[in-house]
């Protein structure tokens, strides 16, 4: 293993000097955090899933730098990439926990989620670096960290040309000017929904750019599998429980309105998206369990890594970390804020063993997460069954101490809020510094720059959080919160026990027969939770991939490029599409509808066909965008 390493070579030898830890670099890298944060918090709130930093923000890093400041360093373009996957990071742990505190009808100020993820974030961050030279340098090429590498070739190959650039920004052009006119406007309707009368269900399409993105970037597998639980729930649950119920004289618990009055959306949100919450609670556990002795065996390596004595390095920048004190100190002052201080008005203090609790788990999981993230990519990282290990182990103890439940419910949502930040964050911070590593770059120069985009980031996506809460309501069909609402039902489990239980443990079983049927569970049960609308709108956009696929399926290499190109256009995409929709949130906050212009022109917001050709007329625009000129090998290298 030594001698591999030995051989190792960074893309930029350690006998050359390039700028990389800059103004405009650690400027730019905080600007895409912040702008990675808010659009993932958007996305993530509204259809459960995010879209990796690392890649669309190597190449915007790239881009910019030459396009903008002439600058040609591919490690401060590596250094914006860290910067802004952070970014994704925070929002991919804040979205998971910390809204289901605002559905119960509490007060959490953007101040409050800031604190929460900043802290969350700092831990995640430093509990990292003790194993950094362990995780990326001594296991080299035994941990494959297949996101990295990805990363890495994007860096190494965006330096050469700017094509991917274009893309991105063509991307998110389009998915902004989507989103203004149908969003913003209202020209032409964003869920187009025909009502199915005889068997007392609907169907229809969430007819937004960013649901195209997300569905080409994760492909057929993942959409077909959560369509799949959506016809279960809306052809299936909802006429069987709409034909049961017909006849029932009064509301049946959790619904205080009869059956027979309900329309197809309420069925789904009094029963359903327990049924379904009852399948992830049951993935998330199946998939904890499965991962039980890689995760064991993870956390014994990487201390055994610690404990191991190192190669001693010249002090080269590649070997250069923030010093262990600051870790020790980092950890301490977190300990003490969570246990001393309130983190939110009105939230008593956590106490000094929950406090313990967090440390801990964020430390187990964190390193965890960081090498997990070597073995399969971060965003096939457990963070959600690690997340709700951690709350089910952190609620049980607030209750155990005797604090009201309607207190304790939201005490161990923060609580765990803290833990899946840093579980977050660790996997992403891992998956930098290991391109940072084989680019060449300096690990503290980069930890020290993501310690400020976290703390920037932070307040953009407590924002982002609470201007959608505002503008649509977190939990309403517009702003589910997918990931929230489960971690809400399960505090409230073991707080109150105030959870239609039957409903959930018809969903746990239903994920046990998925898995022992030999598929995913997590992917069908989120059909199951989430309304049809978005899981048909995302399987559209992999019927665009799997188009291009079949198109170009006998040159593999030009198939790969073609999608590799796709990706990035679905990425801006998909950020266009957030952006504005963040911008639109603003104008509905401070009580400005830009419909009002869109009916002058003639809004069409009435004619569900009509939406739905548009949102077709779309996918066919990426398809045509895919397949025209060349692909992203090509490319970016000429």
């Amino acid at each position: 293993m030594n001698e591999k390493k030995k051989q190792f070579k960074p893309f930029i030898s350690m006998d050359t000097v390039m700028s990389e830890a800059t103004t405009v670099s650690v400027g730019l890298g905080i600007l895409f955090a912040v702008i990675f944060a808010a659009s993932n918090v958007y996305l993530g709130l509204k259809t459960g899933i995010t879209i990796a930093a690392a890649i669309p923000a190597a190449i915007l890093g790239t881009g910019v730098l030459k396009a903008v400041f002439k600058k040609n360093s591919i490690l401060e373009a590596n250094l914006v990439a860290s910067v802004a996957a952070v970014g994704e990071s925070l929002a991919g742990g804040i979205i998971f926990t910390l809204p289901a505190i605002i559905i119960w009808g509490h007060d959490l100020s953007m101040l409050s989620i800031a604190i929460i993820t900043i802290l969350g974030g700092l831990i995640g961050i430093l509990f990292v670096v003790p194993f950094r030279e362990y995780l990326i340098v001594e296991e080299h090429g035994i941990l494959l960290f297949p996101e990295s590498v990805a990363a890495y070739e994007i860096l190494v190959n965006a330096n050469k040309g700017g094509e991917g650039f274009k893309t991105v920004l063509k991307g998110l052009g389009m998915g902004g000017i989507f989103k203004f006119l149908s969003g913003g406007l209202g020209l032409w309707s964003e869920g187009p929904t025909w009502v199915i009368a005889k068997l007392g269900t609907a169907f229809g399409f969430n007819a937004v750019a960013s649901l195209l993105g997300v569905g080409f970037i994760v492909g057929t597998g993942v959409a077909i599998l959560m369509f799949s639980g959506a016809l279960l729930a809306w052809f299936g649950f909802i006429p069987l429980i709409k034909f049961i119920g017909a006849g029932a004289s009064s509301p049946i618990f959790p619904a205080t309105k009869l059956i027979s009055e309900m329309s197809a959306i309420e069925i789904w949100s009094n029963y359903i998206r327990y049924i379904g919450a009852g399948g992830v609670a049951a993935g998330g556990f199946i998939s904890l369990a499965k991962s039980a002795p890689a995760i064991i065996g993870s956390f014994k390596e990487a201390i055994k890594g610690l404990k191991a004595e190192k190669t001693t390095h010249k002090m080269e920048r590649q070997h250069i970390d923030t010093p262990l004190t600051y870790v020790g100190a980092g950890a301490i002052g977190v300990f003490l804020i969570v246990w001393l201080l309130p983190l939110s008005t009105g939230i008593p203090k956590v106490g000094m063993i929950v406090s313990f609790l967090v440390i801990f788990f964020s430390f187990f999981f964190g390193v965890v997460s960081a090498r997990m993230t070597g073995i399969m990519g971060a965003s096939n990282n457990p963070v959600s069954g690690m997340t709700i290990a951690s709350l089910l182990v952190i609620a049980s103890v607030i209750k155990l101490s005797g604090v009201d439940p309607e207190l304790g419910k939201i005490m161990a949502i923060i609580s765990a809020g803290l833990v899946c930040i840093a579980i977050a964050t660790s996997g992403g911070v891992a998956q930098s510094l290991k391109h940072t590593y084989l680019v060449g770059g300096t690990p503290k120069k980069i930890e020290w720059a993501m310690f400020a985009g976290l703390i920037v980031s932070a307040f953009a996506a407590g924002g982002v959080v609470l201007m959608l809460h505002k503008a649509f309501g977190l939990g309403s069909v517009d702003v589910p919160a997918p990931q929230a609402g489960l971690m809400r039902m399960l505090s409230e489990g073991v707080m109150t026990g105030d959870i239609p239980w039957t409903l959930v443990i018809i969903g746990i079983v239903i994920g046990i027969i998925i898995n022992f049927l030999g598929l995913p569970i997590l992917p069908i049960a989120l059909g199951l939770y989430l309304p049809i609308h978005l899981s048909s709108a995302i399987l559209t956009g992999a019927l665009v991939r799997s188009f291009v696929e079949k198109k170009f399926l006998s040159n593999v290499k030009e198939q790969k490029g073609r999608i590799e190109k796709g990706i990035l256009l679905c990425s801006g995409l998909g950020a266009g599409d957030a952006l504005i929709g963040i911008l639109l949130a603003v104008f509905i906050t401070l009580g400005k509808d830009l419909s009002v212009f869109g009916a002058k022109f003639g809004a069409i917001t009435t004619n569900s066909t009509v939406g739905f050709i548009i949102f077709i007329a779309l996918a066919t625009w990426i398809y045509t965008q895919v397949i025209s000129g060349k692909g992203s090998n090509e490319e970016l290298s000429e």
